[in-house]
């Protein structure tokens, strides 16, 4: 089986797209706001879901590699 993209990569690719910029033109890097290596890393051992706040935005990472992103503060 093919290995998909690092779940943070694809997490930046999903708030880029959102905010209609390239990846490289993101204010902050996602590391500012989580640890990247260890997200990357939990989900090859578990099946769980992560929710964090990036950009303005609620993000949560599911183990399948689904990344859903809505607007922080919206509760």
């Amino acid at each position: 089986m093919p290995s998909r993209e690092s779940l943070s990569s694809e997490i930046i690719e999903a708030v880029a797209a959102r905010e209609g910029v390239e990846p490289t033109e993101l204010p902050d890097p996602l590391y500012d706001s989580i640890h990247t290596d260890a997200l990357d890393q939990l989900f090859t051992t578990v099946s769980a879901q992560v929710t964090f706040e990036y950009l303005g935005y609620q993000v949560t990472v599911f183990s399948t590699g689904e990344v859903e992103l809505d607007p922080a503060g919206d509760e």
